[in-house]
């Protein structure tokens, strides 16, 4: 395990200062949608505890000593109106050759739709600390690619009492907004606690961009390219704060569903996920 200082990894440093009671934000290509002031970055340390960097020949699949597969109907299985079925067939989920992994929603010839949803439940928990991925998004409407977690608890106490921590969801048919929320019980779905991200410049489906959260016994922070643009702290949710048990790890693309509406005859396919690495730190 290497101990470093998050603070100087390869991403983008922002400078803000304070004019009466605001925070103004000077970063290039980036501009919160945050209703609240900007955050000052807190000064935490972090030791590298768990990571995928997706090595490996093309074509091959994932290591499943660190990742498993759900499988099967998006609308039936997972709710949110969603098309698409899940596979862990290669075509939907698989190396690059390149040191990223391919996450590929496909649209059949008989109109139907598959893609992939990855996970570490029963393989890999984290309670507390920074979790992020370097990801490069597809765009198209009614596509939606997340990076998200849920309680390992999900099994004996459901949805959305296990809680839910979405670190990066977007809709495909606006490449420059990202979303991040949490979900509870008092608090989920079209009531989650929520905030988004827009650039000002670029998009999310032409470079990778780093997304990522700092959680610890009383808030979580949420980051894009570790810039902080909503802190959610315990006293925030109207209903109780789930956040202080292990969580695992989620990756998939959605076709369809109700946060991103229906794909139309313009969107494209295969819309595919590029992941170069995921990353789990624990504070020091």
């Amino acid at each position: 395990m290497i101990a470093q200082n998050k603070r100087n990894m390869n991403i983008k440093v922002f400078l803000s200062f304070f004019i009466g009671a605001s925070f103004i934000l000077l970063s290039t290509g980036l501009s919160s949608c945050n209703d609240d002031p900007e955050q000052v970055l807190p000064d935490r340390e972090y030791e590298l505890v768990w990571s995928d960097d997706f090595n490996g020949d093309t074509g091959t699949s994932l290591n499943t000593s660190l990742w498993n597969f759900d499988i099967g109907k998006g609308a039936n299985g997972w709710g949110n109106g969603e098309l698409q079925s899940y596979t862990d067939d290669l075509e939907n989920v698989a190396l690059d050759g390149k040191g990223n992994l391919v996450i590929s929603a496909r649209k059949n010839s008989n109109g139907s739709y598959t893609s992939a949803r990855i996970k570490t439940e029963g393989i890999f928990t984290q309670q507390y600390g920074r979790i992020e991925a370097r990801i490069k998004t597809p765009a198209g409407q009614g596509i939606w690619p997340a990076f998200w977690m849920l309680g390992e608890n999900i099994d004996q106490v459901g949805w959305p009492e296990c809680g839910e921590i979405d670190i990066m969801e977007q809709k495909g048919q606006y490449p420059f907004i990202t979303y991040g929320s949490l979900h509870g019980p008092g608090y989920s779905a079209g009531n989650a606690i929520t905030n988004s991200y827009r650039l000002e410049t670029g998009r999310f489906d032409t470079e990778f961009y780093l997304y990522a959260v700092e959680w610890g016994e009383d808030y979580v922070d949420f980051f894009l390219n570790d810039i902080l643009y909503k802190s959610i702290k315990r006293t925030d949710v109207p209903g109780d704060w789930v956040y202080n048990q292990p969580f695992f790890i989620i990756l998939n693309v959605a076709v369809g569903g109700t946060f991103v509406g229906l794909p139309n005859d313009n969107t494209p396919f295969p819309a595919s996920m590029y992941i170069d690495y995921v990353k789990v730190y624990k504070e020091i």
